[in-house]
């Protein structure tokens, strides 16, 4: 694997690089990646999916790669800016403290500031776990475009300093959101300052070159990260901070002159009526939490024309602002609401239609507020333009990019790859030894099929005998929330009376947390849904059983699982063989691929559909299972 990297980056050339568990795929593309960034003064830009593997990657491959190969060079951890504290802007917040906060708040800045004065890096991670800072404090000290500038805060400001270090940093690490967030800006750098004319263009900076790990993810995050949302919740909030008539608190209290107050009152009217006729509009209720939008026009937009009277209100006052830092703001906050009127518009009118998916949904406690969002339905002509034909090395790596006799073509495709070079190294586990699957043929198929109370109970049956057999330390994954709630509440009481701690996604600890609950309480039993499946890694005898409750097919439901499937079928092909399976299959492989993570690991795989071996589909799945396992049907 170090080697084709190594050749593609030579050659600037694009590669798709199917590596299983235990390859040590990171440090395969990691020692020529540096050695290469060295070489030729290039910038190598990691990106990858998941918080843990960027921690991995920044704080040890990438220390280990340069003690490996006795070589100095720089590493950066690139955030968004938003996570970085800004001096002068929490030296202007705390001026501005009663027009801002209640007492509990003002102590939190003081707090921060306490904290500015030996911070590290200064980013929101590194708040220690005693300073209890809120999203609202935190959002008017943290950095800004127009404010937080080398101009205004200097070398030294947390953010300006870790822009410095990107910026001379031989390596850096991101995850894919931040990556296709600043591809979809078409900008090397979240910058004030312009960049030199001559240099190579890259993906995100002059001259880069990109590693994707994690790549099965991509798809899905590029089409979001290069369509657009709308919160209700986020819009609320941006408009309560600039002035709250319950408080009498806000940024722009300071400018408040009837006129001004006038037009915020307007546009926060303007946004509660929008959304209250939009979500009868379309339809949105407690039944349904999802709602694709398809027809132009389908509410009234009083909405943007509200935002926009009140951004230009905003730049008239600081074309008159003396005084740079409250101007720099005052353009901040008009930007902010110029885009969000761009985004209300484009929601209603649903601009792109033709190559974008439009849909509401509900979120927050009891879904009351809405969220209109906006995602690409083909990545593949834009991500082919920009990453894979581009003249620059792309290398994507993932254990799983195959779906079984078309071996990564139909990644390839969705991702628009298609001529790229291709490599595929399977795992060095010992399978036969280390892995037992377990098919169980018995199973009723899933409802409509059967009764729900009778697949209920028998899926219960089952898993309460595999559980037995490996005493708790199991993963159980489900597709459903319903389901997994369902079995949940059956089997509390049989994993209290044995000592296994139950833990259930959703229900009152983060994933985090959970996983570390896991790991150090050897007996306990995990049921996840969606963000299980992938991404997750517990070495050990803390996890001995993966189960399997259903084949993950995507909801038919999902807006844009639909869209891709009627965009299939708009072209001629068949949205079940030439989508929805594939994803199913990869999926399946990345649930399976949870149990070995280690040369000691040993366990099982519990299949608990019956179609596997019941549906002419069934045999991809099992193709799709490492081929030396043993196999056992019951």
């Amino acid at each position: 694997m170090a080697v084709s990297v190594a050749e593609a980056l030579c050659d600037d050339a694009a590669l798709l690089v199917e590596a299983g568990t235990g390859v040590g795929k990171s440090l395969a593309y990691l020692i020529p990646a540096v050695r290469f960034a060295l070489a030729q003064g290039r910038k190598a830009v990691i990106s990858t999916h998941t918080i843990n593997l960027q921690e991995q990657l920044f704080h040890k491959d990438l220390p280990t790669v340069a003690r490996a190969l006795g070589l100095e060079f720089r590493t950066a951890l690139l955030k968004g800016r938003a996570n970085y504290l800004c001096r002068t802007r929490l030296r202007r917040a705390i001026e501005q403290a009663t027009d801002l906060f209640n007492q509990a708040e003002v102590r939190q800045l003081h707090d921060l500031l306490a904290w500015s004065r030996d911070c590290g890096e200064g980013s929101l991670a590194e708040l220690p776990p005693e300073l209890e800072i809120s999203p609202k404090v935190w959002a008017q000290v943290c950095s800004e475009n127009h404010v937080c500038t080398l101009r205004n805060c200097g070398p030294s400001c947390p953010y300006q300093a870790a822009r410095l270090r990107v910026q001379e940093a031989d390596v850096v690490v991101l995850n894919h959101t931040l990556f296709f967030g600043l591809l979809a800006l078409a900008q090397e750098l979240e910058s004030e300052e312009s960049e030199v004319q001559d240099e190579v263009p890259g993906f995100i900076f002059p001259n880069d070159f990109a590693v994707l790990d994690e790549a099965h993810t991509m798809e899905t995050v590029a089409a979001h990260q290069l369509g657009s949302s709308l919160s209700q919740a986020e819009l609320k909030y941006e408009l309560l901070r600039l002035f709250n008539p319950s408080t009498r608190k806000g940024t722009l209290r300071h400018y408040a002159t009837p006129r001004l107050l006038q037009l915020i009152d307007d546009a926060q009217n303007a946004a509660e009526l929008f959304f209250e006729s939009a979500r009868a509009d379309c339809r949105l209720d407690e039944n349904r939490g999802t709602v694709r939008l398809r027809r132009p026009g389908w509410t009234q937009d009083d909405l943007s024309p509200a935002l926009r009277v009140l951004a230009d209100e905003v730049l008239s006052m600081a074309r008159v602002c003396e005084e740079e830092v409250p101007e720099a703001e005052l353009k901040d906050t008009a930007a902010r609401l110029l885009a969000y009127a761009e985004v209300v518009r484009e929601m209603v009118e649903l601009t792109y239609l033709d190559a974008r998916v439009y849909w509401a949904e509900s979120a927050g406690q009891e879904g009351r507020f809405m969220v209109l969002r906006a995602a690409l339905v083909n990545v593949a002509p834009v991500l082919r333009e920009r990453l894979f034909e581009s003249g620059r090395c792309c290398i994507c790596t993932s254990a799983t990019l195959a779906t079984g006799e078309r071996g990564m073509g139909y990644f390839a495709g969705r991702v628009g790859a298609e001529a790229a070079r291709t490599l595929r190294i399977g795992s060095p586990f010992d399978y036969a030894e280390q892995m037992r699957v377990v098919v169980a043929r018995s199973m009723p198929p899933p409802p409509p099929a059967s009764e729900p109370e009778f697949y209920l109970q028998e899926l219960v049956g089952h898993i309460r005998r595999s559980l037995e057999e490996t005493q708790g330390r199991a993963f159980v994954l489900f597709t459903s929330y319903g389901l997994m709630r369902q079995v949940a509440a059956e089997l509390r009481a049989f994993c209290a009376e044995r000592g296994w701690p139950l833990l259930v996604q959703g229900e009152d600890r983060t994933r985090s947390r959970m996983l570390s609950h896991f790991r150090e309480n050897i007996g306990s039993v995990l049921l996840g849904t969606d963000s299980f499946w992938t991404g997750v890694d517990v070495p050990g005898e803390a996890l001995s059983n993966v189960i399997v409750t259903k084949i993950p097919f995507e909801s038919p439901g999902n807006p844009l699982t639909e869209a891709r499937c009627e965009d299939i079928a708009a072209r001629g092909g068949n949205a079940f063989r030439d989508y929805s399976l594939p994803e199913a299959v990869l999926k399946f492989r990345q649930g399976v691929g949870r149990l070995i993570r280690s040369r000691s690991d040993r366990g099982l795989v519990v299949l608990l559909d019956s179609r596997i071996t019941s549906k002419f589909y069934g045999q991809r799945f099992m193709l799709a299972l490492p081929r030396e396992a043993k196999r056992e049907f019951i």
